[in-house]
């Protein structure tokens, strides 16, 4: 093959519902099977996406928290970690804290993935830990002093509020910590009216995620082809030879699109990568 695909999960490869169709999932094994290069980049965690792309065997690793870490999506072994410098964290949290929130830790303590949390003051953040609890997540870790999980390798900050007030934090982050941090913010989508604020080390972005993993596992030189449905695709596009957003992206996404394709609830990624591999051979 001379092509590497790289998809979104969530509103991309994902129904609505959170889940991989059989169609998608047979079709997927099959490509696997046949070895095309083929990988997952997204704001999810390993731990997420294992349960979600169960019975698929990866040859390449996954990119997760937005390429806080390249792994391994069977063992979740990370192969590239990019944190969140100590002192920097420090000072988010306190931004975050005088808006009255309190984030969500994602850590790895040099042999475990952490998920700390300390008080829940939303139904946004009720909904998260039910949700992590429901699907068994390991990491998930209650801690009364959120700040003794700063001695961790802090990769991701995860605020959940309503949506005009994290627009102000996030400014305010980005004003504060311009070349040191991405932040990405968006609605759940599956948990409507709440939304999020992620705040990752600039190193953590899926292009530069991709360029790492191409270059590192031989495959520079190859055809890159992304999927994507939101803003935190538009770096991968911009760096894609072939950027395909799907129908139900959003418009900011789509005016960096080379193609547009069927919706995320139509099995449109696995199709067009068939085709695709159908027309090379």
């Amino acid at each position: 093959m001379n092509t590497v695909y790289v998809s979104d999960l969530d509103g991309t490869l994902l129904r609505d519902d959170a889940t991989l169709s059989s169609f998608s999932r047979n079709a997927l094994r099959e490509l696997l099977h046949d070895h095309v290069p083929f990988t997952a980049a997204s704001a999810r965690s390993a731990t997420s996406m294992r349960s979600m792309l169960s019975g698929l065997k990866f040859h390449l690793p996954v990119i997760e928290f937005n390429g806080a870490f390249i792994s391994d999506l069977e063992t979740g072994q990370h192969k590239i970690t990019n944190s969140i410098e100590p002192t920097i964290v420090e000072d988010i949290y306190q931004l975050v804290g005088a808006f009255g929130y309190a984030p969500f830790v994602s850590t790895f303590n040099g042999t475990d993935d952490c998920l700390y949390y300390s008080h829940l003051v939303n139904e946004g953040m009720q909904w998260y830990v039910r949700d992590r609890q429901q699907q068994q997540d390991a990491r998930l870790r209650f801690i009364e002093d959120l700040t003794l999980s700063f001695h961790d390798e802090v990769v991701c900050l995860t605020v959940i509020g309503l949506g005009d007030v994290l627009s102000e934090l996030k400014h305010l982050v980005d004003e504060r910590h311009p070349n040191s941090v991405e932040t990405h913010s968006f609605e759940n989508q599956y948990s409507p009216g709440w939304h999020w604020l992620t705040v990752h080390d600039r190193r953590a972005a899926k292009d530069q995620a991709i360029r790492i993993m191409l270059k590192q596992w031989g495959l520079d030189g190859l055809e890159l082809v992304v999927f994507g449905d939101s803003s935190n695709d538009i770096k991968m596009f911009q760096l894609a030879d072939r950027a395909i957003a799907v129908a139900n992206a959003t418009d900011e996404l789509k005016r960096h699109a080379t193609h547009v394709i069927g919706s995320n609830n139509e099995d449109s990624v696995v199709k067009f990568i068939r085709s695709d591999c159908d027309r090379a051979a």
